[in-house]
């Protein structure tokens, strides 16, 4: 496995990092592919029960590798732009798709691509010194990676749109105010605080979340009378686990529950 994006496992919390920090973490072919990769063996451990996402040094993941790119346009490449659906858009599907929580860690500029990757979590905690980008329009794209989907649901159409017109950072402060992040807290707290929420979801009931996420999700596309039925159906199946058994008799013996995440 590449050194580009790291992977470690502790507490039952996988910390996912991008490893590119020169590069401020932009993302050439070996990033994405290994991220990727990471992700789906991250799906595949059940000793993991919550993630952090976050970059090495002084970014979080300024996007696509323009200098790769730019090597594609120069050789003449007939679909330049076919790492969108080959590579960012399993990306994202494999960061909403995780049944744990997901946490950002946004420890500096996120930008493009790597904004969307921020979007795609669960919670972002962002350094002062954090920023979001949609880069797009300024090197003359439209949007990708999720954002166009994401985005909205998460600070509304008005905001998005001017975001992604403008394509200004918009700095850690402006961001909570927004509700894009979760939390704003010292640089030097960022990964510590993220991790801190991990490790206290991890210990939580994880077959809740999963569906709690799941939930969350389909109602986002569906009518009322659908998200109803989606929510009957998810609650009878959480109503069935071991963990909701052992909180409800805990509860009832004034105790605090411990969960297994069955």
């Amino acid at each position: 496995m590449s050194d580009t994006v790291l992977l470690d496992i502790g507490q039952g919390v996988g910390i996912i990092t991008l490893n590119r920090p020169e590069q401020l973490n932009a993302c050439n072919q070996e990033l994405k592919a290994t991220l990727l990769a990471t992700l789906r063996n991250v799906a595949a451990d059940d000793s993991i029960r919550a993630v952090v996402l976050t970059g090495a040094g002084k970014a979080f993941c300024a996007g696509q590798d323009l200098r790769e790119h730019a090597d594609r346009l120069d050789a003449g490449d007939p679909h330049p732009l076919r790492t969108v659906a080959g590579d960012y858009n399993p990306i994202v599907a494999a960061i909403v798709g995780l049944r744990v929580p997901v946490i950002a860690a946004v420890n500096g500029m996120a930008a493009g691509a790597g904004a969307s990757f921020a979007f795609a979590a669960d919670l972002r905690v962002a350094a002062e010194s954090a920023s979001f980008l949609m880069a797009f329009a300024n090197i003359g794209l439209t949007l990708d990676s999720g954002s166009s989907w994401l985005l909205p649901r998460l600070i509304g159409h008005a905001r998005a749109t001017a975001m992604c017109l403008l394509a200004e950072p918009v700095p850690a402060d402006q961001a909570m105010e927004m509700g894009l992040a979760n939390a704003v807290v010292q640089d030097k707290r960022v990964l510590d605080t993220a991790l801190g929420l991990a490790v206290k979801l991890a210990a939580g009931p994880t077959a809740a979340y999963a569906a709690i996420k799941s939930s969350l999700g389909y109602a986002a596309t569906s009518t009322l009378g659908q998200a109803l039925a989606k929510e009957a159906e998810l609650q009878a199946r959480a109503g069935h686990t071991e963990d909701h058994r052992n909180a409800v008799a805990a509860f009832l013996r004034k105790q605090k529950p411990s969960f297994t995440g069955r």
